[in-house]
């Protein structure tokens, strides 16, 4: 335990700090939680979400797996997605991407890497539906950067996909989806411009 001591020390002054500011932070915290936010992120370490915009605890709801990805089989990301829209009643969902994440660069290769090949398969399906696109850019970069941002708006259009959301839009809660990237290289976050906040947004096929 010895060497994790400083994780606990650094524990006791974030908390010291936050009532030094607010003696009732932590009290008001434990009532409840009145997130506005739904985030939708990658596991990369460098991707926190509360730092990336700015929020305190509490403030934003968050879910996170490697590369992003909302899939329609996936139980826990669509359990997280239907309580923070049934009970928590955010406004808006944010699917963020990051450029260079090493789950799109993997999903570019062939390299096997083990049970998580199976979780990267669609973005390889992604990449295989795109690839002239993809692979008509100059460089790598630009290769890896516009495949991460073609992941982010496939998954922000897959939210929007759910029963979750089309009955949300139906019963005419006010849900927004955001589709955003973020560099790690600048530390500033891109709006891809694919936000959908109702169902004439999306295709007839997925309406409910």
């Amino acid at each position: 335990m010895d060497d994790l001591q400083h994780l606990f020390d650094n524990n006791n002054r974030w908390a010291e700090r936050h009532k030094q500011q607010d003696p009732d932070f932590f009290l008001g915290l434990s009532r409840q939680q009145a997130p506005r936010y739904l985030w939708v992120g990658c596991s990369d370490s460098r991707v926190p979400a509360n730092e990336i915009v700015g929020l305190n605890p509490g403030e934003i709801f968050v879910h996170r797996n490697v590369a992003n990805l909302v899939i329609h089989t996936d139980l826990n990301c669509l359990s997280v997605i239907q309580y923070a829209v049934d009970v928590l009643k955010v406004g808006h969902i944010i699917v963020c991407g990051h450029y260079g994440c090493g789950g799109v660069s993997s999903a570019m290769s062939n390299q096997e890497l083990g049970l998580i090949d199976n979780w990267l398969m669609d973005i390889k399906d992604l990449y295989h539906r795109n690839r002239s696109l993809v692979d008509g850019q100059p460089t790598e970069t630009q290769r890896l950067d516009l495949l991460c941002e073609l992941n982010v708006k496939t998954q922000a259009a897959n939210v929007g996909h759910t029963a979750i959301i089309q009955n949300a839009w139906r019963r005419g809660q006010k849900v927004t989806i955001h589709g955003w990237i973020y560099s790690i290289q600048d530390g500033l976050l891109r709006d891809l411009g694919v936000s959908v906040s109702g169902q004439g947004q999306t295709s007839p096929i997925y309406h409910l």
